[in-house]
């Protein structure tokens, strides 16, 4: 007999488990300066957030060969490391991995980010173990927005579509997890709630203590 499909949660990792933009932004205008790039706020929001890294510097700087933009976004990565320090999780979510550990709800982190940085992440929130899974874009023939992630997040968790929640805070993210056929919940860290809709998100909210949020996550898995 299959194993019956069980409700899950799907976690994007910066900006969605923790804040992480400010110090990416740092270490893109670091490392970019001298190719005189300059990253603020409005293009990291809408050119960089969400995006793999071969995508993003394709991008700003088209002119060099995909093997600099491979040694660039290495060396961007590295000096993001040296840089963030201890992080603190998104308001709430600590609570409510707490709540999802309670009623038998399976989790796990899908992101573009790279291997070093997610399981950094996760070490610095002291939840390694607590996580079912970590899906890399990297080990997969499609990043997000595609939705290949997500549904090979699901496949890990044995997860019904139909009941399953994810959260997101960027562009590519949000499709990648509607296109999936996943409940969409946008955190408005990065892009405003409006932006976040218009690309598929159920609803928005600013961390996870929001109420709307946890009546929907009970709505959609059926767990209380």
């Amino acid at each position: 007999m299959p194993h019956p499909l069980e409700p899950c949660l799907l976690f994007d990792i910066d900006g969605t488990l923790v804040d992480t933009d400010k110090v990416h932004i740092i270490a893109f205008n670091e490392i970019m300066g001298c190719y005189g790039v300059h990253v603020d706020e409005e293009v990291y929001r809408h050119r960089i957030s969400g995006r793999m890294n071969g995508d993003i510097l394709a991008d700003l700087l088209p002119d060099l060969a995909v093997s600099d933009h491979t040694a660039i976004g290495r060396e961007k990565e590295a000096r993001f490391r040296e840089l963030v320090g201890d992080m603190e999780p998104i308001e709430g979510l600590i609570d409510l991995l707490d709540w999802a550990d309670s009623v038998g709800l399976r989790y796990a982190a899908v992101t573009n980010a790279p291997k070093e940085n997610a399981e950094l992440v996760l070490r610095s929130l002291q939840a390694t173990e607590r996580f079912s899974g970590v899906i890399l874009s990297d080990d997969l023939d499609h990043a997000k927005p595609h939705p290949l992630p997500y549904l090979t997040g699901l496949a890990h968790l044995k997860g019904d579509v139909a009941r399953s929640v994810a959260f997101e805070d960027s562009k590519s993210g949000v499709t990648s997890a509607h296109a999936a056929g996943l409940g969409v919940i946008g955190l408005t860290t990065s892009l405003d709630g409006a932006t976040l809709q218009s690309f598929g998100a159920s609803l928005t909210a600013p961390d996870y203590r929001d109420e709307e949020l946890k009546r929907f996550i009970k709505d959609r898995t059926g767990k209380r």
